[in-house]
């Protein structure tokens, strides 16, 4: 789970091992580092706020992006930006091939509710993928900035960019530039801009897992169920044989 989904998770964890007779949870500040070269649009040092908090229980969370010199008043001193000198890295593994492919989305997992319980309040039944697939629809909603926007010119232009990239050898690292260039010269909205970035970011885009579920990318996928969007681009790493 990243840092992001998992984020009450974690701070709830902390607060309970390491400081469990406090009343109130930690103060939380995460930055994520990646091991490889994956391109990010944010990678800055943000404080995570609780809008509900019990016990070792947390919900409801909210990110504010700190520079360097508010993230120091913060905690009174100076932050180091990498790991710090007590990291100890782990042991190298094998390094899969990542690729992007196509999907139907009516075969990716069943989206559970996760944080946003309006517009994700039960998941999407079979009978709904089912009706959707039939009778799709570009009715956009307020509810979210997933909900906000047209999935189907996204993935249009998606599944086109990727044939584009394909055949031109661009590398899954390059491919969120290399979408980003062709989502301006084609005259995307900010919306569609940010929403096909995030198809082929290598830290956000969507990833089912093995055995259904999803590394990132349910709520997007929701989206997509609800406007019965037919394909979309998801990223998978295939591992060498044997690893």
């Amino acid at each position: 789970m990243s840092l992001t989904n998992g984020a009450e998770a974690y701070a709830a964890a902390v607060w309970e091992r390491h400081c469990p007779d406090e009343e109130l949870p930690p103060l939380w500040v995460q930055r994520q580092l990646h091991d490889r070269e994956i391109r990010v649009r944010k990678d800055e040092f943000e404080l995570v706020t609780f809008g509900e908090a019990e016990p070792y229980e947390l919900r409801s969370p909210g990110w504010l992006a700190l520079t360097a010199g508010q993230l120091e008043q913060l905690v009174g001193g100076p932050v180091a930006e990498d790991r710090g000198s007590g990291y100890v890295p782990r042991e190298p593994l094998p390094e899969p091939e990542t690729r992007f492919e196509v999907m139907a989305v009516r075969q990716l997992a069943r989206p559970r509710p996760f944080r946003a319980r309006g517009c994700m309040p039960a998941g999407t039944s079979w009978w709904r993928r089912w009706w959707r697939q039939a009778v799709p629809t570009r009715q956009v909603h307020d509810c979210c900035w997933y909900h906000r926007g047209d999935w189907h010119t996204v993935n249009r232009m998606a599944i086109a960019i990727l044939a584009e990239g394909t055949e031109a050898g661009v590398a899954a690292d390059d491919m969120a530039d290399f979408a980003d260039e062709r989502a301006m010269k084609a005259g995307a909205d900010e919306w569609q801009q940010e929403a096909l970035y995030s198809l082929f970011s290598l830290g956000v885009a969507i990833m089912p897992c093995e055995g259904g579920g999803y590394v990132n990318g349910q709520h997007r996928s929701q989206a997509m169920l609800d406007a019965g969007v037919r394909h979309t681009v998801v990223v998978r790493d295939v591992w060498p044989e044997g690893s």
